[in-house]
């Protein structure tokens, strides 16, 4: 069994391209973002490794760590970091992973726990290493996507979705289609009528189950 949402992550220590790291310390009261990648020196991961790198401040802002994966060695990717500051025109202060037996592919489902690196491998032979994974300050799992070799991964989705995972964590809300910080949340059916009024104040009641309420105030 892999890796599920609200699983508590497997407390590796892992070697690193700022040196070996326990997961749960790096982690610690703030949320993390693992993001791996299937081989260095690789066009579209080079252009996503220079957009994170290129979001430092915004991953301060929301007090959450950064932390790349790869199954290439340290010495290739601290080779392969000039090439990414150059792309991206930012420095490359996060860490990367360099899971070459593969413990993390496998821990967090990423890999078959079968699955080895042949000779002379390409970056299909660990393809599906290109995943997103959001970690809350309780090191639990909070949100996991995947993708295919072809498309790049979309950071401004990475953002939002880490925005309405600490709007909901902080503000016992959920998060509608589409939502962007400043638009309506919507109310648990948890709450009945009476305990949101006492709680949020007013709220639009679309449909009995779908009620919106703002939390500017």
């Amino acid at each position: 069994m892999g890796l599920r949402i609200n699983d508590t992550i497997p407390n590796l220590t892992v070697a690193t391209s700022k040196g070996d790291i326990a997961l749960h310390d790096w982690v610690g009261d703030s949320w993390a973002i693992l993001f791996s990648h299937p081989k260095d020196f690789t066009p579209v991961c080079t252009t996503e490794f220079g957009a994170v790198a290129q979001l430092e401040e915004e991953w301060a802002k929301r007090g959450t760590k950064v932390m790349g994966v790869s199954v290439d060695g340290v010495e290739d990717h601290l080779k392969w970091i000039k090439d990414i500051e150059t792309f991206g025109g930012a420095p490359v202060n996060f860490p990367i992973v360099a899971d070459a037996d593969l413990v993390l592919s496998k821990a967090f489902d990423m890999l078959p726990a079968d699955a080895y690196l042949p000779d002379g491998r390409t970056p299909n032979d660990s393809a599906t290493v290109r995943s997103v994974f959001i970690i809350g300050p309780d090191k639990q799992l909070k949100l996991s996507m995947t993708y295919p070799m072809t498309v790049g991964r979309n950071f401004a989705e990475v953002l939002r979705a880490l925005d309405g995972l600490q709007t909901a964590a902080r503000e016992s809300v959920a998060t509608p289609a589409n939502w962007t910080p400043g638009k309506d949340v919507i109310i648990p059916l948890a709450l009945d009528d009476a305990a949101a009024t006492e709680k949020h104040g007013s709220f639009d009641a679309v449909l009995p189950y779908v009620r919106l309420t703002s939390l500017d105030a």
